[in-house]
């Protein structure tokens, strides 16, 4: 009897440069906002821009853990994580972070060119929706289904896309363009 192997899963590569300009103007707009409601606001703009326009905006690995989604590499880099330094070039990150509060350091206005007209909408959208909540809320907000499938571990960009009629379609096609696609 042969098993077939699991279909293997969507994978983007990781949009460094845009999650640095949305990490600096969600501190820059938001003085003192919090780590957590940084964070889904970045999830929120993902899932948003991955169903409305068949990509995330930042194409991070999202991990399910018990206060809901975290993008692995946008956490590290709003903790000033040096390998983001060196990836993106820079000698220190525009923000600072404070317990759990990311806070603005110097007056740089934050660079929004990597970012497109449409990954700016989702992103002013998710950091709406998450500013305009407490944590429980945030974090009930981000139990879904596919928060759930994860069961606290790695979430899959297939669970993230809302059921319709051409989700398999769109999951067949992201499962073998995303790797090459310039986010």
């Amino acid at each position: 009897m042969h098993i077939a192997p699991p279909p293997k899963p969507i994978r983007f590569r990781f949009a460094a440069a845009k999650a640095l300009a949305a990490l600096h103007h969600m501190v820059a707009q938001r003085p003192g906002i919090d780590l957590h409601g940084v964070l889904k606001a970045c999830y929120f703009a993902d899932k948003a821009h991955l169903n409305a326009h068949g990509r995330p905006v930042f194409g991070a690995r999202y991990q399910a853990m018990r206060f809901g989604p975290v993008p692995l590499e946008i956490y590290e880099m709003a903790k000033g994580e040096a390998i983001w330094l060196a990836e993106l070039g820079i000698d220190r990150m525009p923000w600072r972070l404070e317990g759990f509060r990311l806070v603005l350091e110097g007056n740089a206005e934050p660079d929004l060119s990597p970012l497109s007209a449409t990954d700016r909408e989702a992103l002013a959208e998710g950091l709406a929706q998450s500013a305009g909540m407490t944590f429980n809320e945030r974090t009930t907000a981000t139990h879904g289904p596919d928060w759930q499938a994860a069961q606290l571990g790695r979430m899959a960009y297939e669970d993230m896309i809302a059921d319709g009629p051409n989700k398999a379609d769109l999951v067949a096609y992201l499962r073998e363009a995303a790797p090459h696609m310039r986010l």
